[in-house]
């Protein structure tokens, strides 16, 4: 069931994820708050331990590579950069779409990359809104199994869908087949935004739904109605899309808001990342696991080498966070409080 539309849709996000400005006009809000600086932090920098286990698997640092493409050829190299670092480096990596995969077999070599990073938590990647117009649990199975991954990410992106010449817009009812999938996969379901951020309302539906995680993606990083303005077909409909610049619930809000309405939720914090410091402070707010795409999609164009050494910047900054705010685990750093400024 081959479907080029997709195809040319993946293609196109690439492109103009790498050559326009495509950033939302919110901020992440992670500039409001701000670590209580310890002169006497009492701990040895060498001594500090920022890892954790993901699903049985130790990471070196809470870093999950998030979700970007596949289903192309340029894809396929970027995926597999990406896979080649995210092992070395000991980071968790989450797959674009399989939907493209799915549609045409010959697709899934874009996206398997397990031979490569074979000790590392990998997701799996459909669109929630799939289950409404055909995909079904057999299909959520096969996307997990194509690529021996640990779970499935189902995207949820409403606006980006009502933005699209082709987008797929029937949301109703969708809460109760992810419901479904999350209480027969047998494997655990990250729910995740794409960059508009989780409410609270949202956040205790998915909780009761039976959803592992939630992946905040809140407003401040890559705007997907900007991408969508950009694949426009006419000056109107870009017009439209532009309006929607501002849209959305910023990263910061999203944890706070996502942790305070269902608290046994595992969260994953993303949405314009750029440093180890705002990791920090996410984790600082109550985030478990913290999601980058962007600048390791700009990363995996070059090499794998290039997307180590995002990677290992990305480390540093988040270790020397936690000595001069006196931590030395990510216990310690979940329980500090920030200064709000």
């Amino acid at each position: 069931m081959k479907n080029f539309a997709t195809h040319q849709r993946k293609s196109d996000h690439i492109k103009i994820s790498l050559n326009e400005n495509v950033s939302s006009s919110l901020s992440t809000g992670l500039e409001k708050v701000r670590f209580n600086h310890q002169a006497l932090p009492e701990i040895s920098f060498e001594e500090i331990d920022p890892s954790l286990v993901l699903l049985g698997k130790t990471i070196s640092f809470p870093l999950l590579i998030s979700s970007m493409t596949g289903g192309t050829p340029k894809a396929g190299v970027i995926n597999r950069n990406l896979a080649l670092a995210a092992e070395k480096m000991k980071v968790g990596l989450a797959l674009g779409s399989q939907r493209a995969a799915i549609e045409d077999p010959a697709l899934a070599r874009t996206f398997k990359i397990r031979d490569i990073a074979p000790s590392i938590p990998l997701f799996a990647n459909l669109g929630a809104i799939q289950l409404n117009y055909g995909f079904t649990l057999d299909e959520c199975k096969h996307a997990v199994e194509m690529v021996q991954a640990d779970g499935l990410i189902l995207h949820l992106n409403p606006l980006q869908e009502v933005l699209q010449p082709e987008g797929q817009t029937n949301f109703r009812g969708l809460i109760q087949k992810i419901q479904f999938i999350c209480k027969n996969l047998n494997y655990p379901v990250i729910v995740k935004e794409v960059g508009s951020g989780i409410s609270a309302r949202v956040a205790k539906i998915l909780s009761e739904a039976g959803v592992w995680a939630v992946d905040v993606a809140g407003a401040g990083g890559t705007s997907w109605s900007q991408v969508e303005k950009f694949r426009a077909e006419n000056e109107d409909n870009a017009q439209i899309a532009e309006a929607f610049r501002d849209w959305g619930i910023s990263t910061m809000e999203s944890i706070r808001f996502t942790r305070r309405a269902a608290p046994r939720l595992k969260v994953i914090a993303s949405g314009g990342l750029r440093s180890g410091v705002d990791m920090a402070k996410c984790i600082a707010l109550g985030a478990d696991l913290c999601g980058i795409a962007l600048p390791f999609l700009k990363a995996a164009i070059v090499s794998s080498e290039a997307v180590e050494k995002v990677i290992g910047i990305y480390r540093k900054q988040f270790k020397i966070a936690m000595f001069a705010s006196g931590t030395s685990n990510l216990k310690e750093l979940s329980r500090i409080q920030l200064i709000e400024t």
